[in-house]
């Protein structure tokens, strides 16, 4: 077997002693059940991302909120 695959029960016995390894490899670990993978252990990376490109395009601005709706803008139920 693939040492970055261990079985189910394997990694229930020993599966802080996994994480330790996946920490300081750096490397994933596939768990798998009856030979098919089924979960990836992997180490935390945190994406670095700007709070206000986040939202960048998310907010929409009405000039006049009260104005009506436009006929040709509403497609409601008839």
């Amino acid at each position: 077997m693939d040492r970055n695959q261990v079985s189910k029960s394997e990694f229930k016995a020993k599966a802080l002693e996994f994480f330790r390894q996946v920490e300081s490899s750096g490397e994933s670990l596939v768990v798998t059940d009856h030979g098919k993978p089924v979960l990836e252990v992997r180490p935390y990376r945190a994406i670095k991302r700007d709070l206000l490109e986040i939202l960048r395009g998310s907010v929409v601005r009405y000039d006049r909120p009260t104005d009506p709706v436009a006929d040709n803008e509403w497609d409601a139920a008839q």
